[in-house]
């Protein structure tokens, strides 16, 4: 029977994931929903058949197995237009799950735009404004700074109303205050790159970044790996290394075993990392990072530093949901609004949570940030990260972190 249950839950999986079973975004209509969960049922349905059919004579065990698909097919889709019906009437009744919208440039696709919007509230769209850009009182610095005013969430832009300067202002501001910028294209522009390209009711809109990440399976895939990770990790290395790191380090020199310091994470919004102490306690912990040679570094957390091992306690900030096993490595929380500052799309790392290891990390941008160069390489790492997320990638990433612990890096110290 076990044998039975892996290989279904291995194949709703498969299936769930090549028709997009937990992909629902805001302009999913039920004929679509409707569409996935046939296409699902009867795949998934051959793949069952084809199993038993395999194992034993088919013939006796048709209507156990057309009776398991039927009241499992069944339920679950049930279970997943009830979802669909109550998040609607969710958006729609009660105004949860809303997402404020301005809509710059006055045209016949914003205004078809907007009352589609205001037709459609389960869609969970508030239209706040529709701003005139060829307005002689008209300002990008002005509208920014409406933007972050009025707690803008989505920015609907046509592409015909703004110059090539002022479109260029706005999508280095969308980065670095973490909006999400949509274009209403003109049809007669030829495009020159891929873009995610979808449609509210009959205005095409184009997204400017397209983030695997934001995809509810997506999600729901890389929170399950890092759960099981994490857990795995803390029930059969933590469990038996930390009472000795502890012991060494409380041996070595006095203060707690662990570190904490708040760093920022998934939106910008601040929480506490943890680390085992590698440092004698002392008042720059929190402002200064660690350089070549530190002489604030102890002996057992020199060895700590060389091998990550000061990094394992941050599992548990995986477990908690602060952090992911793989993304953007987060940095001091001083460091991180001087980064904002003076490097460009430094902000875009706060989009998805931040990770124990990461890209940037093993393509040679550990540790000390020397040169500006430095940590313009992490952040262009760590942008193709967020566009180009997959789990295979991931994998790669933990693999590639194990061997150069292994191995041995450079700059870790």
């Amino acid at each position: 029977m076990l044998t039975y249950g892996i290989f279904i839950g291995i194949c709703w999986v498969l299936v769930s994931m090549q028709f997009d079973f937990y992909k629902t975004q805001r302009n999913t209509d039920i004929i679509t929903l409707l569409g996935r969960l046939v296409k699902q049922a009867v795949v998934f349905a051959f793949m069952v058949f084809a199993f038993f059919g395999f194992y034993y004579e088919i013939n006796n065990n048709t209507m156990i197995v057309s009776k398991y698909l039927l009241w499992t097919m069944g339920t679950i889709s049930v279970i997943k237009i009830s979802l669909f019906y109550i998040l609607k009437h969710y958006r729609s009744v009660l105004g949860g799950n809303f997402r404020n919208v301005v809509l710059l440039g006055v045209n016949k696709d914003t205004k078809q735009l907007s009352s589609f919007f205001n037709k459609h509230k389960d869609y969970g769209y508030r239209t706040q404004n529709i701003i005139d850009t060829s307005s002689s009182e008209f300002s990008m610095q002005q509208f920014q700074e409406y933007v972050l005013d009025n707690q803008i969430d989505e920015i609907f832009c046509s592409v015909r109303e703004l110059k090539n300067e002022d479109l260029i202002d706005l999508t280095e501001f969308v980065d670095n205050n973490l909006r999400t910028l949509k274009f209403i294209p003109d049809t007669d522009m030829p495009l020159s790159r891929q873009l995610h390209y979808e449609y509210y009711g009959r205005t095409p809109i184009i997204s400017l970044r397209q983030i695997p990440l934001d995809d509810f399976g997506n999600q729901f895939i890389k929170r399950a790996f890092d759960i099981l990770f994490s857990l795995f990790v803390i029930v059969f290395l933590m469990s038996w290394l930390t009472p000795l790191i502890a012991l060494i380090i409380k041996l070595e020199s006095k203060g707690p075993v662990f570190f904490t310091q708040k760093r920022n994470g998934l939106d910008y919004k601040e929480f506490t990392c943890f680390k085992f102490r590698s440092m004698v306690p002392n008042n720059k912990a929190h402002l200064e990072q660690v350089t070549r040679g530190d002489q604030r570094i102890t002996k057992i957390g020199r060895f700590l530093r060389k091998t990550s091992i000061d990094e394992l306690p941050q599992f548990f900030n995986v477990l908690l949901g602060s952090m992911s096993v793989v993304g953007p490595r987060p940095h001091m929380v001083s460091h991180t609004h001087m980064y904002a500052e003076r490097i460009d799309k430094f902000m875009v790392r706060h989009f998805v949570k931040p990770g124990i290891t990461g890209l940037a990390q093993v393509s040679g941008y550990r540790g000390e940030v020397e040169t500006e160069d430095d940590i313009k390489g992490r952040v262009r790492n760590d942008i193709y990260y967020i566009e180009n997320w997959n789990i295979n990638l991931d994998i790669k990433i933990i693999i590639k972190t194990i061997t150069n612990v292994f191995k041995g890096e450079e700059k870790a110290y």
